[in-house]
């Protein structure tokens, strides 16, 4: 066993050879350590205040305070596990078992490829949820980060759990014990409820499953859930049918043609917001809310009469929502104390009554409609990423071939965003299994053209192939439904791929032009303009995706977009930083890390530089500044700044 271990999965712990370490009272110094554990990279220190500090009067110098304290609890006198080089911060966890750390691996190999022994190592690593019982007052950056983090950890925990109770013998105790921590932490799963039923069939406690049978009948009650899948299953089961029994993770019976090619889009109802009179500001600032979603085109999005109707009736969200036939819904006031403008904003998911996304803005109203412009672009790009977050985690708990083409659609987005060549093709692979059951998805084909795109940015594949192939993914988009953002968006990048600058600029143009709060599509302009267009153009559009989707999976681009910008500016140091940021963000890929090493090799900061090349050529040993023009499309003038900087630190 190692000698040091941390433990992220419960109430945070670090142990020397069994024996607990004491570290100060101190949340932030916690919350610290958890951040540089996950970290992927060396983060920066100005990040890392962002992350954690509130403005206080001297950040940087609680930084090194916390610093101090880690230094203390984790460096031996042999080894030295803080590391700062310049201006970041990174750990070194060698010989260190990390429980977040082993259960990530397992995450990204693949649950489902587990052996027993392995699963059952991973069970006995959750003792709680992440960083049990630590939240930070004043810090939306890291309470947000945290809980991402706790979502993912809880889907894996689940995951585990599931996996074991299907392969561990069904009337063992270690399976029996699996099976009810199961239903604690998901107690309106149905394959959890079915495999319990099964369990207690095989050991002939009839009487004990009928008990549960009744008591999960009056939890799916209470939500006003369907029950009747699992009364059916039941049934099946007490007549000893195989196939029932077996099923742990699948219906009863599968799903018909219909059923499989009907889309199951994830719908929303935003009831109008309370203000201090009907029909006043509040109202508009609904409709406004609606009519903005509605042009994202992500998901069904109930109409703004019939919420409006409802609404006169004074009921709670979650039975309008059961009411509407809704997956979520969104309710807000709006309050105008003096001097102020204060909206309050909550996303609730109706199946279980769970807030997945609050949030209060405040605002000085100097100019009310500018002012709820801009909250409305917050709420509006909020509320989808919360959803997408919600279904992608969801899709990613069912088992592959039981997914419908929303579920493959969704489960396709997480592997996209880890970014590597093997989750890409995995991506791939969702995406075409969403058009099989429902060709006229238009997010899908868009999907798939970015899986092409990047074999093709990437270099994974043939560019000239992946390149065409892109193009006639979102050429499909288009003909799917030429009013989908995302559609746009796709064709924008098919034809950067393709050296056709201006009209991948039309197409990026028209995707924001059809829903300004298309992050992407900001972000895909940023990118183009970044190159080889209008430098101030490209600031501001990365700016303004970055104001849109503030924690974006793709944020590394808009950040790197923003620094190329300032190269070709001549504004070095700027490059540099916004580089750095782009490079500390945890899925930032090698094209990133070369973007931080060419800017701060422009900026003088070779140290800095040449760690960043290193470290590309750890996995990219042969990597040199042509491989870095050729990926983009620069200006001659820009071209030769990075070249510049390339001989610098040896990648000329």
């Amino acid at each position: 066993m190692p000698c040091l271990s941390v433990r992220l999965l419960g109430p945070l712990a670090i142990t020397r050879n069994g024996v607990p370490t004491a570290l100060p009272a101190s949340r932030k110094l916690r919350a610290l350590l958890a951040y540089l554990v996950l970290a992927p990279h060396p983060v920066g220190r100005s990040r890392l205040c962002e992350l954690l500090w509130d403005v206080p009067n001297d950040p940087r110098g609680e930084l090194r305070w916390c610093l101090s304290k880690l230094r203390s609890a984790l460096d031996t006198p042999d080894r030295r596990r803080v590391r700062t080089q310049d201006d970041t911060v990174a750990l070194d966890l060698g010989a260190c078992l990390v429980d977040a750390l082993e259960v990530s691996r397992a995450g990204f190999e693949g649950i489902a490829t587990l052996g027993v022994e392995r699963l059952q190592a991973l069970a006995k690593l959750f003792a709680g949820e992440f960083l049990d019982g630590l939240e930070l007052a004043r810090s939306p950056l890291f309470n947000s980060w945290l809980t991402a983090q706790r979502r993912r950890f809880g889907a894996w925990h689940v995951a585990v759990l599931e996996r074991l109770v299907e392969t561990l013998p069904a009337d063992c105790d270690e399976a029996v014990a699996h099976l009810d921590r199961w239903l604690e932490l998901s107690p309106f799963e149905e394959p959890a409820h079915r495999a319990l039923l099964a369990s207690l069939a095989r050991r002939g406690a009839v009487g004990a499953a009928e008990q549960h049978l009744a008591a999960a009948e009056q939890l799916f009650g209470s939500e006003d859930l369907d029950f009747a899948p699992l009364r059916a299953a039941w049934h099946a089961i007490r007549e000893r049918r195989p196939a029932a029994l077996s099923m742990v993770s699948q219906p009863v019976a599968g799903p018909t043609v219909a059923e499989t090619t009907k889309p199951s889009h994830a719908s929303l109802a935003v009831m109008p917001f309370a203000g201090e009179t009907r029909g006043g500001p509040a109202d508009g600032f609904t409709h406004d809310i609606i009519t903005r979603l509605a042009k994202l085109r992500d998901f069904f999005v109930i109409a703004r009469g019939s919420v409006f109707a409802l609404a006169e009736e004074a009921i709670a969200p979650e039975e309008a929502g059961r009411r509407l036939n809704v997956d979520y819904v969104a309710t807000g006031a709006v309050r105008n104390p003096t001097g102020r403008l204060i909206v309050s904003v909550e996303l609730v998911e109706v199946r279980t009554a769970r807030i997945v996304w609050a949030e209060t803005f405040e605002r000085r109203p100097d100019d009310i409609f500018a002012v709820l412009d801009d909250i409305g672009d917050s709420i509006v790009s909020s509320i989808s990423a919360e959803i997408e977050t919600v279904e992608r985690n969801r899709a990613l708990l069912k088992a592959p071939n039981s997914l419908n083409a929303w579920e493959a659609y969704h489960r396709g987005l997480w592997h996209m965003y880890r970014f590597t060549q093997a989750e890409n093709e995995t991506a791939r692979h969702f995406f075409a299994r969403a058009l099989q059951l429902d060709p006229t998805f238009a997010r899908a084909y868009a999907g798939l053209s970015f899986t092409h795109w990047q074999n093709a940015f990437q270099r994974w594949g043939d560019r000239d192939r992946e390149s065409a192939l892109a193009f006639e993914s979102a050429g499909q988009s288009l003909l799917v439904d030429d009013h989908n953002p995302a559609a746009h968006w796709a064709m924008g990048r098919a034809l950067w791929l393709r050296g056709e600058q201006d009209g991948s600029l039309s197409e990026l143009e028209q995707a924001v032009k059809l829903s300004p709060n298309f992050a992407l599509g900001h972000y895909a302009l940023s990118f183009v303009h970044s190159q080889s267009g209008d430098p101030q153009a490209a600031i501001g559009s990365s700016d303004h995706s970055r104001h849109l989707s503030p924690f974006d999976p793709l944020l590394f681009g808009m950040l790197g977009a923003r620094a190329m910008a300032h190269v070709r500016l001549g504004q070095f140091e700027e490059a540099a930083g916004w580089a750095l940021k782009a490079a500390a963000r945890p899925n930032a890929h090698a094209i990133i890390l070369a973007i931080a090493a060419h800017c701060l090799a422009l900026a003088g900061r070779l140290d800095e530089a040449r760690a960043f090349a290193a470290g590309i050529r750890k996995t990219l040993p042969d990597y040199r500044a042509d491989d870095f023009i050729a990926t983009f499309r620069f200006e001659p003038d820009a071209e030769a700044l990075f070249r510049q900087g390339a001989r610098r630190i040896g990648l000329g």
